[in-house]
């Protein structure tokens, strides 16, 4: 299973590098300062902070979802952040899937399961790009990987959007945004103070919102990651014994030669 999720993970990758996003094209000779947040997840021995990861999925599924989709997760993944079975089976629940049709071959919903996908907010490419005025909302399954800086420029795209400085000449239906390239960006700021209401009583300024919702779709990118590491510190564990070890029977074996 994990392969194969690998494989869809890396197509899914140049998918969304390769596709239009909500944005205006780049200019490249404009250099962006991105911000240096120090994420706990990305040092040596770093792992998730499942409370914020599950805080940032409070974000994701009561702003976020509804313009963009996570195709590569099902509701199960989500005990990778430490949600219990039953709390899984709630959330799914909570959510209506088409199941196939009824006896008169009319469609028909009903409450998703752990094993469903994310629901998708639109039931396709032209229905996403309709509600949008041409632009189409990128998947969220990879986006850190997706995006050169990964969770920095996630971070820095969130709390990016100002006024656009006196001059500056915006096209119509954009927002100025002082972390994207070029500036323009077809979405509106998503996030403000006060979006959500966390129920483990977090404070709910933008810069929480923004660190929470980074932190989950970091894990949703690299779910495997703090198992990696793990893996990673037993190998070099195994290695240094193992010097030590043929060390000492190299000293054995030739003690008597001079």
């Amino acid at each position: 299973m994990r392969p194969m999720r690998s494989l869809l993970a890396g197509v899914f990758a140049i998918g969304l590098l390769a596709a239009p996003s909500l944005s205006v094209p780049v200019r490249a000779e404009e250099e962006i300062q991105m911000p240096n947040m120090g994420w706990k997840f990305e040092k040596l021995f770093g792992t998730y902070d499942l409370a914020s990861a599950q805080r940032g999925f409070q974000v994701y599924s009561n702003v976020c979802a509804n313009c963009h989709s996570m195709a590569l997760l099902h509701y199960r993944d989500l005990s990778g952040i430490g949600l219990e079975p039953e709390q899984i089976k709630a959330i799914a629940a909570g959510v209506t899937v088409p199941q196939g049709t009824d006896d008169q071959g009319a469609p028909k919903e009903g409450p998703a399961t752990p094993a469903n996908q994310f629901k998708s907010p639109f039931a396709n490419e032209k229905a996403a790009r309709a509600a949008n005025n041409g632009a189409l909302p990128p998947d969220l399954s990879l986006i850190v990987n997706a995006r050169e800086g990964g969770p920095d420029y996630i971070y820095g795209l969130l709390t990016g959007f100002v006024e656009a400085p006196g001059g500056f000449k915006m096209q119509d239906g954009m927002y100025y945004n002082k972390m994207y390239p070029g500036h323009q960006i077809a979405m509106p700021q998503p996030l403000q103070d006060g979006s959500v209401e966390y129920t483990d009583g977090t404070s709910t300024s933008l810069d929480q919102e923004v660190r929470d919702v980074v932190t989950f779709l970091a894990w949703a990118s690299n779910p495997e990651m703090v198992e990696r590491k793990q893996m990673g510190v037993r190998i070099v564990l195994f290695f240094v014994f193992m010097t030590g070890i043929t060390y000492a029977v190299k000293r054995r074996l030739w003690s008597d030669v001079h």
